[in-house]
């Protein structure tokens, strides 16, 4: 079986030891290749001369920004039989969809797993999401961009963006300064004063004034540690899309939703709060530039943002 491990060295909780042991793991039963991305947008670039090469499964060693681009590379033309296997090992700060697959969080215990699937033919074809942005000062919309668990227009991203300068300042990504980066955005943006965000649900009436709204295809949204943020408990990959989006809120509450959203049985309602689920499509828009994102990866600003559910989109391998 012929195999690609795309391996992030820049991944939060990998070293080159580790890296070293997991690709003799894996070359005892693949003919395998590994090759190391170097810039943004490069495990993309892999993955598709990977499906044009025949490559029957693709192996990622990274955090959820190399599991995006290797999925979205994969999926150039779209989903078929063409698309090689997707296996994740996980090496970032959060893992998101490694841990919706039930992987490990141990690399080497997540290769063995892996492997062991391998051998036995498990699995699972899963739906993912696709979204295309209208970026500020521009009159049509992006390409469409896959991705696994998250989608995001305003305040989730202005966190991502804010966490990300702080990683290039060199801090290490955590729990605590995804907290800090989200009180400063909640504190200090003008956006939960002035919600400039409308969500369009075909067949229902628009909802304006929304300065928060994440897409999930996955539950838990993300985690803080090892504790998952649950605003979305629904989500699944069997079905559409979920929606959780919030109006104009104060500290306090938005501190209660963060809590229910942690809570052992998650259930984040109440006043201001707009819940969605199984939707095939959606449409945001702004009346001034957010920043978007999509698994956990600031994209820059827009106005608009559609979203669409694709069933049975990847294998992946469980």
């Amino acid at each position: 079986m012929r195999a690609l491990l795309v391996t992030n060295p820049a991944a939060t909780t990998t070293t080159a030891k580790v890296r070293d042991v997991l690709v003799r793991a894996l070359s005892s039963d693949l003919s395998l290749e590994v090759a190391e991305t170097t810039h943004r947008g490069h495990a993309r670039e892999l993955a598709v001369q990977a499906a044009a090469d025949g490559v029957d499964v693709v192996v990622t060693l990274g955090g959820d920004g190399t599991v995006n681009e290797t999925v979205d590379g994969l999926l150039q033309d779209g989903p078929g039989p063409h698309v090689p296997t997707l296996a994740v090992v996980p090496g970032g700060s959060t893992n998101v969809f490694a841990r919706a697959l039930g992987r490990s969080q141990d690399p080497v215990e997540a290769v063995a797993e892996i492997l062991s699937s391998l051998r036995a033919g498990r699995t699972r074809r899963v739906g993912l999401g696709s979204a295309s942005a209208r970026l500020a000062g521009a009159d049509g919309w992006t390409r469409p961009r896959w991705f696994v668990f998250s989608a995001g227009l305003g305040f989730d991203a202005d966190v991502i963006a804010r966490v990300e300068a702080q990683r290039a300042r060199g801090r290490r990504s955590s729990g605590l300064l995804y907290l800090r980066a989200g009180a400063a955005s909640f504190l200090l943006g003008p956006d939960r004063r002035r919600p400039p965000m409308t969500l369009h649900v075909p067949g229902e009436e628009p909802v304006p004034g929304l300065f928060l709204c994440l897409v999930s295809n996955v539950s838990p949204w993300t985690y803080l540690g090892e504790t998952p943020i649950n605003v979305s408990p629904e989500a699944s990959f069997d079905t559409g899309l979920d929606v959780f989006s919030l109006g104009r809120v104060g500290p306090l509450a938005m501190v209660n939703h963060l809590r229910r959203s942690m809570a052992r049985e998650p259930d984040s309602r109440g006043r201001g709060v707009h819940r969605w689920h199984d939707l095939p499509e959606l449409t945001l828009t702004s009346e001034r530039p957010q920043g978007w994102q999509l698994d956990g990866d600031h994209l820059g600003e827009a106005t608009g943002l559609r979203v669409r559910a694709v069933p049975l989109a990847l294998d992946v391998v469980v």
